[in-house]
C-alpha cells in the first residue's frame, strides 16, 4: 500500500505540471489579454500593471515566474479584479462548489443505488422498466436542459424554489438534482448489471441455502460485491459533476469556482483561471486515488500495484 502511495504520489505531481504546462501555453496562445477587456486603463497604469504580472516578458520567462510561485501553493494576484488574490477567489468559491457536489453525489448515490439494487431484485417488473426508462432518459437529457425544463416548472409555474441565490438550504435543492441526475442514472444502470451478476453466484444461492433471510443476503453479501462497478465509476463522476457544476453554477448564479473560472476565462485572467484549473485537477487526481484505495477495501483479493 505504501509503495503504491508514493508512486501514486509522484504520478500526481506528474501529471499537475503537464496540467499546469499546456493550460499556460494554451492561454497564452489565444489572442487578447488582462489588458485588452472593454475596461481601458491610462498608459501609465496599463505600463505598471504589465510591469508587475510579467505581461511584456517571454512566454519562458513568465512561465518560470508562474511555475515557480505556483509550485508553494501561491498563484498571485489576480489580473483583473483588483486588490483580490487568486487564493481569495478559490477560498470563497470552494465552498459553494464543494457543497453543491457533495450533495450532488450524495443524492445520484442514494438515488442510483436504490433504483439499481430494487430493478434487480424485481427484474422485468414495472418497477425494474420504470427505473430503467427514467436511467435512459437522465443520462440522454444534459444537465444544462434539465436545468432549463425545471426552472420553468418548478421556479415559474409550481413556484417551489428560487431561481437564483445562494445561502439557504432551499437555494440547494434545485441544482443539486439537475447536477445529480445523470449520475444518479449512470449509477443506478452500474448497480443493477453488478447485482444481476452477484445474485447468480453460488455464495449467494449457499447464503439463501442456509436459511438466511433476503434482506440480509442482499444487504450484507449481495450489494458488497454490486458497488465495484460503482466505485470505479466514482473517479470519472467526480470529474463530471467538477465540470458540469461550471454549467449549473452559471444558470443558477451560483458564486462557486465555476462561475469564478468562466469569468476569469472570458476576461483572460491567466492567474485566476490557473489556480481554479489546477485546484479542480488536483481534487479530481486524489480522489481517483481514494478511489483505486477502495477497491482493496471492498475486495481484500485485489492487490494496489
Amino acid at each position: 500500500m505504501t509503495r503504491f502511495l508514493v508512486r501514486r504520489a509522484i504520478w500526481i505531481l506528474i501529471t499537475l505540471w503537464l496540467v499546469y504546462t499546456f493550460s499556460f501555453f494554451l492561454m497564452l496562445s489565444v489572442p487578447g489579454g488582462p489588458m485588452s477587456s472593454e475596461r481601458s486603463y491610462p498608459p501609465e497604469i496599463e505600463k505598471m500593471r504589465r510591469d508587475r504580472f510579467h505581461l511584456n516578458d517571454p512566454w519562458p520567462v513568465q512561465y518560470w515566474h508562474y511555475l515557480s510561485n505556483a509550485c508553494y501553493g501561491d498563484f498571485l494576484a489576480s489580473q483583473v479584479l483588483n486588490d483580490y488574490e487568486v487564493s481569495e477567489i478559490i477560498s470563497e468559491g470552494f465552498p459553494v462548489s464543494a457543497t453543491l457536489g457533495i450533495l450532488a453525489m450524495a443524492l445520484a448515490l442514494v438515488l442510483g443505488l436504490s433504483a439499481g439494487i430494487i430493478s434487480a431484485l424485481w427484474r422485468n417488473s414495472l418497477l425494474d422498466v420504470m427505473f430503467r426508462s427514467l436511467a435512459t432518459i437522465g443520462i440522454a437529457v444534459p444537465n444544462f436542459v434539465l436545468a432549463g425544463i425545471a426552472i420553468l416548472i418548478f421556479v415559474f409555474q409550481l413556484k417551489w424554489f428560487p431561481a437564483a441565490g445562494w445561502g439557504k438550504p432551499i437555494d440547494m435543492v434545485l441544482p443539486a438534482i439537475c447536477l445529480a441526475a445523470p449520475f444518479a442514472a449512470y449509477i443506478s444502470r452500474l448497480t443493477r448489471t453488478g447485482m444481476l451478476d452477484v445474485l447468480g453466484q453460488d455464495y449467494i444461492r449457499t447464503a439463501y441455502a442456509k436459511g438466511l433471510m433476503s434482506s440480509t443476503v442482499v444487504l450484507k453479501h449481495a450489494v458488497r460485491g454490486a458497488l465495484l462497478p460503482v466505485v470505479s465509476y466514482l473517479g470519472p463522476a467526480v470529474a463530471g459533476i467538477l465540470t458540469g457544476s461550471l454549467v449549473i453554477e452559471r444558470i443558477f448564479f451560483l458564486p462557486g469556482l465555476g462561475t469564478h473560472f468562466i469569468e476569469a476565462v472570458t476576461q483572460r485572467d491567466y492567474t485566476t483561471s490557473l489556480g481554479i484549473v489546477m485546484v479542480s485537477t488536483a481534487l479530481v487526481l486524489v480522489m481517483n486515488t481514494l478511489v483505486d484505495v477502495s477497491y482493496q477495501l471492498l475486495d481484500p483479493r485485489i492487490k494496489l500495484k
